[in-house]
């Protein structure tokens, strides 16, 4: 009887001793997988998820090193942009005495993939003189996601087409926009290990320096696309598809390709030639909506005179010869911007070859 009082004594204490022991690994591994940054999903009111991590992390890039984490938090912003994935930001940091460009990724619409971290650095290494260079990304605890890239004081493409500014009626001026850009986009599509497919090429992503005689493009926003989740993504192509961006192909595909870039590319020659808007909201019933459409329309036409504005020939003030000669230039880039906008993406120039092209209409 004893020994049966002793063993039921013993197999009690082990229990107990178990269950503590359960109950303290549960307890320290809850706390820890917090503070190592493993995820655990909170509810927003709407329904949807964000991820909690009780960790930041700052990535800085070249240009970026002096980047901190308070400096980006603090400085003041205004929105200057918004999208359905995120919102733009135009910051004062003060310690550095400069703006900067921040754009907050809304947690919901970044993608989970493990990859994510292997874009951001890939993002980051992307240098060139017409590309806008990522400076740092911040991660936050609740899922928050910044990007930091310079800020540039002047204007972008879409703005500086449409202002009424003489100068970007100049075949000089619209001819170096065109190359830094095609520069830029080779560059992305052939000139890093792994090639990056921009995914949202529009005039309004394109930036200019503040210098007015020296308009030197800077290609933002490349990449974006594959830090989002594909609802985002897709609604990304929309909004491009609003816009008068979209690649016909892209009506049957779901992801960018650097066909569709190039496409993407042809509209904002377009738009540069002409003076016209990627899509006309106020065409009417018997009107084509879309520029390369209408420009094909009016090439069957034998409408001239649409196929740029007339000020072009004009604006480097030569004589009778110096105009033919430009005449001569602006009708090979008009050909080679319907070329990238071919409804065939098969038929459509790469990158590399829109910049051979332009280098020999330079000549």
């Amino acid at each position: 009887m004893r020994n049966t009082h002793m063993l039921k004594l013993i197999f009690g204490l082990a229990t107990a001793a178990v269950a503590l022991a359960l109950f303290l690994f549960f307890y320290f591994y809850r706390n820890i997988s917090r503070t190592d940054g493993q995820r655990a999903d909170l509810e927003n009111s709407d329904g949807t998820y964000e991820d909690e991590t009780d960790v930041e992390d700052l990535m800085t890039f070249r240009g970026g090193e002096d980047l901190t984490i308070g400096e980006i938090l603090d400085a003041p912003g205004e929105v200057i942009g918004k999208s359905s994935y995120g919102t733009l930001y135009r910051a004062v940091f003060d310690q550095s005495n400069s703006l900067k460009l921040l754009r907050f990724l809304r947690p919901v619409c970044v993608t989970r993939s493990e990859e994510f971290a292997e874009v951001i650095e890939i993002l980051g290494s992307v240098k060139h003189p017409n590309l806008v260079p990522l400076l740092g990304f911040y991660s936050g605890p609740r899922g928050e996601k910044l990007m930091v890239y310079p800020f540039y004081r002047k204007w972008n493409l879409a703005e500086f087409i449409r202002d009424g500014n003489k100068n970007s009626r100049r075949w000089a001026t619209i001819y170096k926009i065109s190359i830094g850009i095609a520069e830029g986009l080779d560059h992305l599509h052939t000139g890093l290990m792994k090639p990056i497919i921009h995914g949202n090429l529009k005039s309004k992503n394109i930036f200019l320096d503040h210098n007015q005689h020296n308009q030197q493009p800077y290609v933002s926003d490349f990449g974006l696309h594959l830090l989002l989740n594909p609802m985002a993504g897709q609604e990304m192509l929309e909004a491009s598809a609003a816009e008068g961006y979209k690649a016909p192909e892209l009506i049957k595909m779901k992801e960018a390709s650097a066909d569709s870039d190039i496409y993407s590319l042809g509209v904002i020659l377009l738009e540069m030639l002409t003076g016209k808007e990627p899509i006309n909201g106020k065409a009417s019933s018997d009107e084509e909506i879309y520029l390369p459409n209408y420009i094909r329309r009016a090439v069957l036409g034998r409408r001239v005179s649409e196929l740029y504005h007339p000020d072009i020939l004009f604006s480097n003030g030569g004589g009778s010869d110096d105009v033919s000669v430009l005449e001569a230039r602006v009708l090979k880039l008009f050909h080679l911007a319907m070329a990238c906008c071919s409804p065939s993406p098969s038929l459509r120039p790469t990158a590399k070859q829109v910049r051979w092209k332009l280098e020999e209409i330079g000549k």
